[in-house]
């Protein structure tokens, strides 16, 4: 199968070659032909599994065929990060310029993003709080939209997004097509279905809550205060091209952050209290490798296409067994190979085990030598013995004072 046979223009199949896109994915072959036909769809993967280009790409083909001037399609997404994403993917893939894209989102001037729906746009791309901000100024009219997409949808209502998106819903035409994305498939997320679609496909392309398949995973036990010491043998006594680290907490990415930059590690981080401009300048660093380590709280867990990520580092097991495979799911992408490893503190054994009953999976688990962990059934000690102790790192790092 390739992309001319799901009905796509040249115009769209030569985009896809020159992004090096040179099969469908399986979302992208059954996606492509239900919202050419104009149905409403829910659309259940794994992350990284073209997704994006899977509803794009139909869109920009049948705006450009309309030649109608206005706006036909509202793309929603939970975080700034994974809208702007999206944002870029657009551009890359509009290669006839056949219509523009707008990119609504909090963090940025919002006279600027006026100004930007004054010129005109067929594709709005937005996070709900900010959509709803302009909606109230009066910036923005959903009356001509056609399609809606709902992008990691059970992530916006993680986030509390629910009551906006109702919102948004009831100024937009009935007769519109819906087209929802989500990586799992809650009772909520059903309900939102039946209540904003109309006989919508389902398509799933795996089993919601599997983990990547190609993601060697594997759980280290240890004691709770030894956590960042182990990190830090981790991280400098291995060979890790490119690692993103996730925290639990804006403070404990702070934190950490500064630890490793203390070791003279290339580090940034990103979370919800940096201003948009420094959350972009994190994630540009770590894209094109200046930056080899980011340290992140679950914002950057869902959406985000980083290539080359060699491993992903859960410094917190997170509350949500959702967010592991969302997280691990940012390595071992687009047929390349991973690591996940998960630092385990005695305190986080009961989520380690509501991760596995998610996933199907039992988590390889490591006892390091020295780091005072509790070894459990199934445990395995470690073939080479990590050796930093805590007073090594007691004595190598001492915060930077805060400059006035």
């Amino acid at each position: 199968m390739n992309f001319s046979q799901l009905g796509l223009a040249t115009a769209q199949v030569r985009a896809c070659e020159s992004l090096g896109y040179t099969k469908p994915t399986p979302i992208q072959e059954q996606a492509i032909p239900v919202i050419l036909d104009g149905s409403d769809l829910i659309g259940c993967a794994e992350t990284g599994t073209g997704k994006t280009a899977a509803f794009l790409l139909p869109l920009i083909q049948r705006i450009f065929e309309t030649k109608k001037k206005g706006l036909h399609v509202l793309v929603l997404a939970p975080t700034r990060e994974l809208a702007a994403q999206i944002h870029r993917n657009y551009q890359e893939l509009n290669t006839q310029q056949g219509s523009r894209s707008a990119l609504i989102i909090g963090g940025t001037s919002m006279s600027r993003q006026i100004a930007e729906l004054r010129r005109g746009a067929s594709v709005l791309i937005a996070t709900p709080g900010r959509l709803i901000d302009l909606i109230e100024r009066g910036a923005v009219n959903l009356g001509s939209v056609n399609t809606l997409v709902l992008d990691e949808a059970d992530r916006m209502l993680d986030m509390g997004f629910l009551p906006a998106i109702r919102r948004v819903l009831s100024m937009l035409p009935a007769s519109r097509q819906t087209l929802l994305f989500s990586a799992t498939m809650s009772p909520e997320i059903e309900a939102l279905a039946r209540a904003t679609m109309r006989k919508p496909k389902l398509i799933a392309v795996s089993p919601p809550g599997r983990a990547p398949i190609l993601v060697d995973q594997t759980a280290y036990q240890v004691a709770q205060e030894s956590k960042t010491p182990l990190l830090l043998d981790l991280l400098e006594r291995e060979r890790f091209e490119r690692v993103l680290v996730f925290t639990r907490t804006r403070r404990g990415a702070e934190r950490l952050s500064h630890i490793l930059s203390a070791r003279a590690h290339s580090v940034d981080r990103i979370h919800s209290d940096r201003t948009q401009p420094q959350r972009e300048a994190a994630l540009r660093g770590f894209r094109t490798g200046r930056t080899r380590i980011l340290v992140a709280t679950d914002i950057a867990a869902r959406g985000l296409d980083i290539e080359a990520v060699s491993h992903v580092i859960n410094y917190d097991v997170p509350a949500a067994p959702e967010d592991y495979v969302h997280r691990i799911g940012r390595t071992g992408r687009a047929g390349s190979p991973g690591r996940a490893i998960t630092i385990v503190a005695p305190v986080d054994e009961f989520s380690m085990r509501a991760i596995e009953h998610l996933t199907g999976q039992r988590v390889k688990s490591v006892v390091p030598s020295g780091f005072g962990g509790k070894k459990s059934e199934g445990a395995t000690k470690a073939a080479v013995p990590l050796k930093t102790s805590r007073a090594v790192f007691t004595r190598s790092f001492r915060p930077r004072r805060a400059s006035r």
